[in-house]
């Protein structure tokens, strides 16, 4: 059974930055396409960022689109979701997960392989 771990949240102000890593333990998952969704207090589930197996291919959702960047190591079997230019609306609880397709935005938990805990992330204005 894999375990995702996620890290690196935390309080920042606007304009500020912050690197949440998401950490397998149990199997490799270098073989499977990664994501980051997030979930504000009282709103939906939101996609926020996905990457291929082998890290060639990445997508990301408007509202992070030029601020976010999403990377992996599958050596470390680890992915990170680097966060430029925080915003107040950035405030949420980011999600890693991991599925073997690669091109979907799905934001339900069961549509994924494996759904990490969650770390908070806060952004004061």
């Amino acid at each position: 059974q894999v375990q995702l771990v996620e890290s690196g949240g935390g309080l920042v102000q606007a304009g500020g930055s912050l690197r949440l890593s998401c950490t397998a333990s149990g199997r490799t998952v270098s073989s499977k396409a990664m994501y980051w969704i997030r979930q504000a207090p009282g709103k939906e589930r939101e996609f926020v960022a996905r990457i291929s197996w082998g890290g060639g291919r990445t997508y990301y959702a408007d509202s992070v689109k030029g601020r976010f960047a999403i990377s992996r190591d599958n050596a470390k079997n680890t992915v990170y979701l680097q966060m430029n230019s925080l915003k107040p609306e950035d405030t949420a609880v980011y999600y890693c997960a991991a599925k073997q397709i690669y091109g979907l935005e799905l934001t339900d938990p069961s549509e994924y392989e494996y759904w990490g805990q969650g770390t908070q992330v806060t952004v004061s204005s």
